[in-house]
C-alpha cells in the first residue's frame, strides 16, 4: 500500500475484490471521488461519499461479503510529479463531524499503470483497514509516482454503531514529496506477500479449530532491501512471518495486537530499514510467507482468514522492476475482476430504476487550474 507497505495495511484484500454475495451493505448510488490539492501541505485530499450505512452490528464482515467490498472502483488521475510518503484517514458525515473510523473495515488504491513485484496483478499502491493507523514516511524515501497516473480506489464498510448512518464520507489526504527535493529521496515500491491469493479472485481462506497456518512460497525477481514490514490477518491471528525457505530461518515476524476475545486491534510495525540497511532479499531466492492463527471457537471458521506481509522495497535497479503486461493473462484477469465489480455495484443501483440516470462512481473528480504548477511549490 505505500504504503500497503509498512503502511499496516489491512491491505485485507491487496489482491481480492470478487464479491461473494450481491447484498449491499453501502448505498453507493449517489457517491462520487472528489480531489483537492493542498499546496501548502503537500497533500492530495480525496472525499468519496456520500454512502448511506445501515446498521450491520453483531454480523461478521467476513461472513457477509468474504473478501467483497460495497463500493465500485473510484478512478481519478494523480496530479504530481514527485513522491507519495504517506496518508491520513478520516470518516465523516457531510457537515464535516468525525464518525467512527472502525465503519470502515478497509480500503484499497490501485495504482494501474505499474505492477506488483510478485504476482501478475496491478500494484496496491496503499491500502488501510480498520486497525490501521495513519502513517507517514519520513522524507528520505518514497514511492515514486508520476502525474496522470491512473489510480483507483475502493472500501468496505462495516457499519456496527447501533444505528443508520446517512451521508459518510471517506477523507483521505495523500502526503506528497515534491520533485525538487534535494536530495531526492530513496525510490522505494510497496510489495506485497499472501498466503493464499488468488489473482483476480479471493484470498480468504478457512481456519481449523486450534493452531494452525498456512503458507506460501515465492521468489522475486528483482533483488532489492525491505525496509520496513507490517501485515494483515483476521480475528484469532497471531503472527505473520518471512522465511528463508532453504533454511527455515525467519527473517522477519509482525505479530497482532488482539483483545480478550481474539479480536485484532492492531497490528506491529518493524521499519529496520528507513535509517539502515534493511534487510536483503535476493533474487531468485526462494522465500516464504506464512501466516498463524488460534480459532479457540471448537470448529471451522469457514473463509474467515486472511494473512498477508506488506512491506516497503527499494530495488536494487528500478529499471528491473517487471512491467504491467496488458496482454498477460493474470494481468487481464486482475483487471477484469476490479471492472466486474465496479459493474456489479453500477447495476445493483440502477437494475430497479431504469429512467435514473445515475451519478459518476468512477473518477468523477473536479477540475483545479493550480495543478500544474503544485510540484513547483
Amino acid at each position: 500500500m505505500l504504503l500497503s507497505t509498512v503502511f499496516a495495511v489491512a491491505a485485507a484484500t491487496a489482491g481480492a475484490v470478487q464479491m461473494s454475495q450481491m447484498s449491499t451493505p453501502a448505498d453507493t448510488s449517489a457517491a462520487s471521488l472528489t480531489m483537492t490539492i493542498d499546496s501548502s501541505h503537500k497533500e492530495v485530499v480525496l472525499t468519496v461519499g456520500p454512502f448511506d450505512l445501515p446498521d450491520r452490528s453483531g454480523e461478521d464482515i467476513h461472513a457477509h461479503h468474504g473478501a467483497g467490498h460495497d463500493t465500485p472502483v473510484y478512478h481519478f488521475n494523480w496530479p504530481i510529479d514527485g513522491w507519495l510518503r504517506g496518508f491520513r484517514i478520516e470518516v465523516v458525515d457531510g457537515e464535516g463531524t468525525v464518525l467512527p473510523r472502525r465503519i470502515m473495515h478497509h480500503m484499497i488504491m490501485v495504482n494501474f499503470d505499474r505492477r506488483q513485484l510478485i504476482y501478475h496483478a496491478a500494484e496496491r499502491l496503499l491500502g488501510a483497514g480498520s486497525e490501521t493507523a495513519d502513517y507517514v514516511l519520513p522524507k528520505t524515501i518514497g514511492v515514486p509516482v508520476t502525474p496522470g497516473s491512473d489510480l483507483g480506489m475502493y472500501i468496505a464498510w462495516h457499519n456496527d454503531t447501533g444505528a443508520p448512518i446517512e451521508g459518510a464520507y471517506l477523507r483521505m489526504s495523500m502526503v506528497w514529496t515534491p520533485k525538487n527535493q534535494v536530495p531526492q529521496p530513496l525510490a522505494t515500491l510497496p510489495v506485497y506477500f499472501d498466503v493464499n491469493l488468488e489473482v483476480g479472485g479471493t484470498n480468504t481462506f478457512d481456519i481449523p479449530a486450534g493452531q494452525s497456518s498456512k503458507t506460501y512460497d515465492f521468489t522475486v525477481p528483482v533483488g532489492g532491501r525491505l525496509l520496513g514490514v507490517s501485515g494483515h490477518l483476521h480475528d484469532y491471528g497471531e503472527r505473520v512471518q518471512l522465511q528463508d525457505a532453504t533454511t527455515g530461518k525467519v527473517l522477519a515476524e509482525v505479530e497482532a495486537s488482539v483483545d480478550k476475545r481474539g479480536r485484532i486491534e492492531g497490528m506491529e510495525r518493524k521499519l529496520f530499514g528507513v535509517s539502515g540497511r534493511g534487510l536483503k532479499l535476493e533474487a531468485n531466492h526462494p522465500y516464504r510467507v506464512v501466516g498463524m492463527y488460534n480459532n479457540p471457537t471448537g470448529h471451522t471458521i469457514e473463509l474467515g482468514a486472511m494473512a498477508s506481509m506488506v512491506g516497503i522495497f527499494a530495488p536494487d535497479d528500478l529499471g528491473d522492476w517487471p512491467q504491467l503486461d496488458p496482454a498477460d493473462p493474470m494481468i487481464k484477469k486482475d483487471l477484469a475482476s476490479l471492472s466486474e465489480l465496479s459493474g456489479q455495484m453500477m447495476q445493483m443501483h440502477h437494475t430497479d430504476d431504469p429512467d435514473d440516470e445515475g451519478h459518476a462512481h468512477e473518477g468523477e473528480h473536479e477540475s483545479h487550474d493550480d495543478h500544474k504548477d503544485d510540484h513547483d511549490h
